[in-house]
């Protein structure tokens, strides 16, 4: 990946050399039709896009690392800079997001496939693999309602652009020197890497380095 330019992020006190981007949609991300939608191949260009001016960048790092924290730091700058955003977050194996002898609990221990919970203010459908295969994440990418910029937390084996969330106490190695889909560091040491380095609370500056790296710096789309 060619680099052109260099700014200085704001208390980071380093250069941090900033991705030529194209301006390319990648319709893409998907390896072939889902849910009815026309999409290309997965490897294409830098960028990932999905039905067509969604963005997808995602957030690499171990446990402990501060993956959830910086993430929850960024949406409110994102959302206030006026882009709509989702976020896909990978959990365990056996999270669950209802409640024992509720109604909708009971619906799903009866032996219901999906059961959509819906209000006023919200809705959430809940499916029960129930021994099926586990989707990928461009398959769940296209259940995801029109937005600017999706942030993926997890799906580490998956071939999107990442930020690398790296700590210095928790003793952990490196990831970008085992995967060349790791474009930049977060980082609270200097790394020996060409890779772009950003301070770990850089926020603003790191919500920077996403929207040029995506092709959004100019706005969010209309």
């Amino acid at each position: 990946m060619g680099f052109e330019g260099a700014i200085a992020a704001p208390g980071c006190g380093a250069i941090i050399r900033m991705p030529s981007c194209g301006r390319t949609t990648v319709e893409a991300w998907m390896p072939e039709r889902i849910a009815g939608r026309a999409v290309d191949s997965y490897n294409d260009g830098d960028h990932r896009t999905v039905s067509g001016s969604m963005k997808v960048f995602g957030f690499a790092g171990y446990s402990g690392s501060g993956k959830t924290t910086l993430v929850e730091q960024l949406i409110p700058r994102f959302v206030a800079a006026g882009y709509r955003l989702g976020v896909v977050k990978h959990a365990h194996h056996h999270f669950d997001i209802d409640h024992p002898g509720k109604d909708s609990w009971r619906h799903r221990q009866a032996g219901a496939t999906e059961v959509l919970v819906t209000s006023d203010e919200r809705w959430a459908l809940m499916h029960e693999l129930r021994g099926g295969p586990q989707p990928t994440l461009a398959e769940h990418l296209v259940r995801f309602s029109p937005c600017d910029l999706v942030l993926v937390e997890g799906f580490k084996k998956e071939p999107l652009p990442k930020l690398e969330v790296h700590r210095r106490d928790t003793g952990a190695p490196v990831l970008f020197d085992a995967d060349d889909n790791i474009v930049a560091v977060a980082t609270d040491e200097p790394l020996a890497t060409d890779l772009p380095q950003l301070r770990i609370d850089d926020y603003d500056g790191i919500v920077r380095f996403i929207l040029e790296y995506v092709g959004l710096a100019e706005g969010p789309a209309p």
